[in-house]
């Protein structure tokens, strides 16, 4: 284990929570690798631009955010692997939801930092 990186990346972790939040679309764009492909809770897979879009139109909302589990994996000085609990209330595309959730994540470290 790397304490140095796992601190980066619960670092990102609080980043990406935050912007999500608040929809911040810039630092969105910041943490989120052109190539992100991700996979919706009913098995959908989106691309960053559409993650993006959505929070820009305002498809995606959350109004609560709560940690419950954060376990990380370094595998190297430019790989990570965060497995999360998370309790989220908002809504997508005007559907409200709310309900605990388990996430995988992969960081990458690259040029720009550590992304998802």
């Amino acid at each position: 284990m790397n304490p140095e990186i796992e601190a980066q990346i619960r670092a990102s972790e609080a980043r990406l929570h935050n912007a999500m939040l608040a929809s911040d679309v810039a630092e969105l764009d910041a943490l989120l690798a052109d190539d992100l492909l991700f996979a919706g809770p009913t098995g959908e897979l989106a691309t960053k631009a559409m993650d993006l879009e959505l929070h820009r139109a305002g498809g995606t909302q959350f109004h609560e955010f709560t940690p419950k589990e954060l376990e990380i994996r370094v595998w190297s000085e430019q790989f990570a692997l965060v497995s999360a609990k998370i309790f989220l209330r908002g809504t997508f595309l005007g559907e409200a939801f709310a309900g605990d959730h388990r996430y995988t994540r992969v960081w990458r470290k690259g040029p720009q930092g550590w992304q998802v």
